[in-house]
């Protein structure tokens, strides 16, 4: 892959930082980046069908509410056009895409009802440290890499946390 597609919100800082994180790093790989924007689902399925036309491509989906919306379009197209698609979260990889790797919901939550626990026995909300993830995880769907023609490696279907066959 020498191409890859990334599918973002730009009216969100976030949408904008993910896209200049990767837009930096991307040369130092020899990827070149391309964004597309998640307004609606006439500019997502646009995007993508432009971006298939050339080979070596891959897509890159970022965090945002709008990519959850459109989560059954975006894993589609990645289909349609056989796409290797890289998703923040696993619910898009047990809709068909092919990888995720993002923060573990589940650990998430368990973390969370610590911070209700501390809340409900008197501390102020606004003196509890923000928290990043600590745990990630890596979900790999090989029905749809076998539907690409690709073969996952051994040593990285070793380190995924999840394989949906």
């Amino acid at each position: 892959m020498t191409r890859a597609a990334v599918l973002r919100d730009p009216a969100t800082t976030v949408g904008v930082g993910q896209f200049a994180v990767i837009q930096s790093v991307a040369p130092s790989l020899g990827v070149e980046v391309s964004p597309i924007n998640l307004r609606d689902a006439g500019e997502i399925e646009r995007g993508v069908t432009a971006f298939a036309r050339s080979g070596n491509g891959g897509l890159i989906v970022t965090a945002s509410v709008l990519a959850n919306v459109h989560r059954d379009l975006i894993v589609t197209l990645a289909a349609r056009h056989r796409l290797p698609a890289v998703y923040y979260e696993r619910l898009f990889v047990t809709a068909g895409g092919l990888i995720s790797y993002g923060a573990d919901l589940d650990d998430q939550y368990r973390r969370a009802a610590g911070y209700v626990d501390r809340i409900l026995k008197g501390e102020k909300p606004a003196d509890l440290p923000v928290q990043a993830p600590t745990k990630h995880e890596l979900v790999i769907n090989l029905k749809t890499a076998k539907a690409f023609g690709l073969t996952v490696p051994p040593s990285v279907l070793a380190r995924a946390d999840d394989v949906i066959e």
